[in-house]
C-alpha cells in the first residue's frame, strides 16, 4: 500500500506530461521540452554533486559536447552520407559525454573540494574559449545547424513530436539514474561523499569510484545536450559558458540536492519562470538570483527538501494551528514580492537608455514613464509610497509569523525526538 502511495504522484505527473501538451500552443510545448531537458541536466549534475559530494562549476562542458556530437551526426544524416534513426540521435551525446567524462574525470577527481570545482571550471572555460576559433569542430562563432530527418513514419517537424521524443528520453534516463543510486555502487558513492578516508580504509579505490560517478554524470549531461540540439536544430559555443554551468547549480540547489527529484523540480520551475517572465521584464535574471539567495538563506534544503520534510512529519504537524500562519506567510510573501517587483521595474525604467532618450527630448526633465499599463511620475508619492508600504507591511507580517512557525516546528521536532527515544 505504501508503494502505491509513493507511485501515485509519479503516475499523476506522467499523466499531466502526456496529456497536457496537445492542449497548449507551440510556444508552451517548446517551453515544456526545455523544462524536461533542464530537468535531466540537473538530475545528472546532482548525481555528481548530491550523491558523490563533488561540486562541479563546469558541467556545461559535457552538456555542450553532447550537443555538438549530435549536431555533427545530424549534419552527416542531412547530407545523405549516413543513415541513422532520428529517435536515437541522443546516443551520440551520451557517447561524447562518456568519453570526455572519462578523460577529464581521471584528472579532475585527483583533487577534491574547491580544487575539483576549479578544475571543472577551467575545463568548461577552455572549451568556451577554443570553440569560437575551432570552426571545423564547433562551427566558429556561428555554431552548427542542421535539420531533423524523417524516420519511421514520423516527420519530426512539429514541436509536439519533439516534445514526446524528449519525454521518452528524459523518463528513461532519470529512471536509469534513480536505479543507479539504488545499487550497491550508488550507496558507496554516498559513503564517499560523507567520508572519503573511511572508504579508502575499507579497501575501496576512491579515485576510481569518483571517476566512474563523474563519467556517468557526464554521460547523462551529454544526453541532455543532445536532446537540446535535436530540439533547436542548431548549437553554438555559448553552451560551454559559465552561465550554463551556473544555471544547473542554481536549479539543483533551489530544487534541493538532498532529494533525487529535487533538481528536476528546480529546473522545471526556473525554466518556466524564464519563459514567462523574460518577455515582460529585463530584470528576470535579477529575480532568479534573489530567489536563489532567499532559498539558500531560509530554506537551504531546497523546494524538494522542504516538501520531503513535511511528508516525513505529516502525522506530527499540528495542521490546525499551522494552517493560519502558513496562509498568512503566503499572503505576506506575495505583498513583499509585489512591492519588490514594482521598485525593481520602476528603477529599471528610470535607468534605461530609452528613458534617458526621453529625458533628452524633454530638456533633461523627468517625464512620466509607463509600467504595468499606466503612467507614473518619477518623483510622485503615488509612485513610490504603495510599493514601500507593501514591502514594510509584508516584512512585518512575515517576521511575526516566522516566530510562530518556528515554535510549531520545534514542537514537531521535539515530538519526533521523544518518539525516537521511546523506540530506542
Amino acid at each position: 500500500m505504501a508503494l502505491l502511495w509513493r507511485l501515485l504522484p509519479l503516475a499523476l505527473l506522467m499523466a499531466v506530461l502526456i496529456g497536457l501538451p496537445p492542449l497548449l500552443g507551440a510556444g508552451l510545448q517548446n517551453a515544456m521540452t526545455n523544462m524536461l531537458i533542464a530537468a535531466l541536466f540537473a538530475v545528472a549534475f546532482n548525481l555528481l554533486m548530491g550523491q558523490g559530494g563533488m561540486l562541479s562549476f563546469g558541467h556545461a562542458a559535457f552538456y555542450g559536447v553532447g550537443a555538438f556530437a549530435v549536431m555533427h551526426l545530424m549534419t552527416a544524416i542531412d547530407r545523405g552520407g549516413l543513415s541513422f534513426p532520428t529517435p536515437l540521435l541522443p546516443l551520440a551525446g551520451a557517447a561524447a559525454g562518456l568519453i570526455v567524462g572519462l578523460i577529464t574525470g581521471w584528472f579532475a577527481t585527483l583533487r577534491s573540494g574547491v580544487y575539483f570545482a576549479l578544475v571543472t571550471l577551467a575545463l568548461a572555460e577552455m572549451l568556451h574559449s577554443l570553440a569560437p576559433h575551432w570552426e571545423g569542430l564547433f562551427g566558429g562563432e556561428a555554431g552548427i545547424s542542421s535539420m531533423r530527418m524523417p524516420w519511421g513514419g514520423f516527420l519530426f517537424g512539429r514541436v509536439i513530436e519533439i516534445y514526446y521524443l524528449t519525454l521518452i528520453w528524459v523518463t528513461l534516463c532519470i529512471g536509469l539514474l534513480y536505479a543507479f543510486t539504488r545499487t550497491p555502487f550508488g550507496r558507496l558513492t554516498l559513503a564517499l561523499r560523507d567520508n572519503e578516508e573511511r572508504v579508502r580504509f575499507l579497501g575501496y579505490d576512491a579515485h576510481a569510484t569518483k571517476m566512474i560517478v563523474f563519467a556517468v554524470s557526464a554521460t547523462f549531461a551529454g544526453v541532455a545536450g543532445g536532446l537540446l540540439a535535436v530540439s533547436n536544430e542548431q548549437t553554438n559555443y555559448e553552451l560551454f559558458s559559465t552561465h550554463v554551468s551556473a544555471q544547473v547549480v542554481l536549479h539543483t540547489f533551489v530544487g534541493g540536492s538532498t532529494v533525487f527529484f529535487g533538481p528536476a523540480i528546480g529546473a522545471a520551475i526556473f525554466t518556466l519562470f524564464a519563459y514567462l517572465v523574460s518577455d515582460v521584464s529585463r530584470s528576470w535574471l535579477l529575480y532568479q538570483g534573489v530567489i536563489f539567495v532567499l532559498v539558500m538563506l531560509y530554506a537551504p534544503l531546497g523546494i524538494g527538501g522542504v516538501v520531503m520534510l513535511h511528508l516525513r512529519h505529516w502525522a506530527r504537524i499540528p495542521w490546525r494551528r499551522m494552517a493560519a500562519p502558513y496562509a498568512g506567510a503566503t499572503a505576506a510573501t506575495l505583498l513583499v514580492g509585489a512591492g519588490a517587483v514594482m521598485v525593481v521595474e520602476f528603477l529599471e525604467v528610470l535607468f534605461s537608455p530609452h528613458y534617458f532618450a526621453l529625458r533628452r527630448r524633454a530638456d533633461m526633465g523627468w517625464p512620466e514613464f509607463h509600467r504595468f499599463g499606466t503612467s507614473w511620475e518619477p518623483f510622485g508619492l503615488a509612485t513610490w509610497v504603495p510599493p514601500v508600504l507593501l514591502l514594510i507591511l509584508g516584512l512585518l507580517v512575515l517576521l511575526r509569523l516566522r516566530r510562530r512557525i518556528v515554535a510549531l516546528w520545534e514542537e514537531v521536532h521535539e515530538q519526533a525526538a521523544a518518539e525516537g527515544r521511546g523506540e530506542a
